[in-house]
């Protein structure tokens, strides 16, 4: 938590205003940040936290509105002056050239030289020295395709501190870490903090927010709803603030009596990194798969689905083995996906959202090879109506939408399908809590159709909140099973995914 004597202003943002055609994104906002806080920035999907640190970090130029850093007002019209005002930015998708050594991307465009020669010697001291100061030992010569997403993101902060930010503002800067790097990760931004650095903090994840954050600033609809202490807000506050309703449960309830065995997976084995996995779903039932990062969740989903090729195994469907090739015999035979990573395999970003929404169902609104475009505009407004889609119109590029709406044109599309075992693979990352509750309505309705799911997730209270059984799993293989959900704990499911 911040010290007393350091709560001193940092950045005054005051009656920023922000419009889009068709969106106001931002209406007369004011925020604060001191130094050596840590500013939990939060709201619904759309609410405008992206736009807003876009205005920040010089992506996007304001309407109106003013940006003061300690005590001097400062003109934000591109990343470059951002940067020398002292603001850092740490996007969701990280700003690092693949290709380069992480010592080269900590320089980029600011290296040392002399007669034109880049003095690596000395930048690669200096990037070890970065290194030493996070805690976090990296080879400054190792490319940045070859770090972890955590690493990755060290990498980044690294640079923030080598061009002497004094704001850095971190964008779902958990989404892919593990629970121990998440721990690391805190310890780093604590170390920014005693710095007298000031952080902005974007989550989804409530927890989080509870364990690194000093004060929370929530917006909802471009406006500003309300800044508070986080010690004096209640969970349930929080939520109620930031989706402007009471909700009763963070999990929506269900009663469905389960049926027979739909999916039945026996042996699925790919390499080393799917190993002999076998397991059933039934009728009605929402089966939870987690397990650290890197545990084959993901890889056991897209062999199912046809995305890989698998060396051994049988997949079967109502006691009918299925022979699956590639995601077309999948769709074919009545299993979806929705993919953990929505923006590069769920989406095609800068088509229309009616058009990703028609992909996979181009046989129901064609006729001899002609698309019935009424008809698609009409069954996707349906599912803009029942799933709530933001969006000012169809033809709106899927790229522009929020992660939340984004997310419900994915589902909207195999609903349309009407697929009979479908797979979230991280249903609700990056997606608010108000969405991610109409997400758990909208799988309960689907188990209660009695369709089969399989939900992987990282978010253990997810886990516990939504399925009827747990698998949990461990380097490629099943490492344990929990059916009495109601009575399973957070460290039960760890026990059994680092055995």
């Amino acid at each position: 938590m911040i010290d007393s004597t350091a709560n001193t202003q940092l950045l005054s943002m005051r009656g920023i205003d922000k419009s889009f055609p068709g969106v106001h994104a931002l209406r007369q906002l004011d925020i604060d940040l001191h130094r050596g806080e840590v500013l939990a920035l939060l709201g619904e999907n759309g609410a405008g936290k992206s736009t807003l640190i876009k205005v920040l970090g010089g992506a996007h130029l304001p309407d109106a509105g003013s940006i003061v850093i300690e005590g001097d007002r400062v003109n934000i019209a591109s990343p470059a002056d951002a940067q020398r005002a002292g603001i850092a930015v740490i996007y969701q998708e990280f700003n690092l050239v693949p290709t380069l050594s992480a010592r080269a991307n900590i320089f980029l465009g600011q290296e040392r030289t002399t007669a034109s020669f880049v003095r690596r010697r000395e930048e690669r001291r200096e990037a070890r020295a970065l290194f030493e100061r996070l805690g976090v030992p990296i080879d400054p010569d190792v490319l940045c395709c070859d770090l972890t997403v955590a690493q990755q993101q060290i990498v980044e902060i690294a640079k923030a501190l080598w061009l002497d930010a004094r704001i850095v503002v971190m964008d779902e800067p958990s989404a892919t870490l593990t629970p121990r790097e998440i721990d690391r990760l805190f310890d780093v931004i604590r170390e920014l903090q005693a710095a007298g650095i000031g952080v902005i903090y974007i989550s989804h994840r409530l927890d989080e927010i509870f364990n690194i954050a000093d004060r929370v600033t929530i917006l909802r609809d471009g406006g500003h709803v309300m800044t508070s202490n986080i010690r004096e807000l209640a969970r349930d506050q929080l939520i109620e603030a930031m989706v402007g309703r009471k909700l009763e449960n963070e999990f929506s309830a269900r009663d469905v009596e389960r049926g027979d065995q739909r999916l039945v997976v026996r042996g699925l084995t790919r390499a080393r990194i799917v190993c002999d996995v076998s397991f059933a779903v039934r009728r009605g039932e929402i089966l939870g798969l987690t397990g650290l990062v890197g545990a084959g969740r993901t890889e056991m989903a897209r062999l199912i689905f046809g995305a890989d090729q698998r060396d051994a195994g049988m997949i079967e469907l109502d006691g009918r083995t299925l022979r699956i090739r590639n995601p077309r015999d999948a769709i074919r035979a009545g299993i979806c996906l929705l993919t953990e990573d929505r923006k590069s395999q769920g989406l095609l970003l800068r088509l229309s959202s009616r058009h990703n929404f028609g992909l996979p169902n181009l046989g129901s609104f064609s006729s001899a090879g002609f698309l019935k475009q009424a008809a698609e505009r009409a069954k996707f407004a349906d599912y803009i109506d029942r799933l709530d889609i933001k969006i000012p119109h169809q033809d709106q590029p899927a790229g522009l939408l929020s992660g939340g709406n984004q997310q419900k044109v994915v589902l909207a599309k195999w609903l349309a399908r009407n697929c009979e075992v479908v797979i979230f693979d991280e249903p609700t990352r990056g997606i608010d809590v108000g969405v991610k509750y109409e997400f758990y309505v909208l799988m309960n309705e689907l188990a209660s159709q009695g369709k089969a799911i399989l939900m992987i997730s990282s978010e253990l209270p997810e886990v516990l909140g939504m399925s009827d059984r747990i698998l949990v799993m461990h380097e490629g293989r099943i490492t344990g099973e929990i059916t009495e959900v109601q009575h399973a704990t957070q460290e039960q499911i760890m026990r059994l995914a680092v055995q």
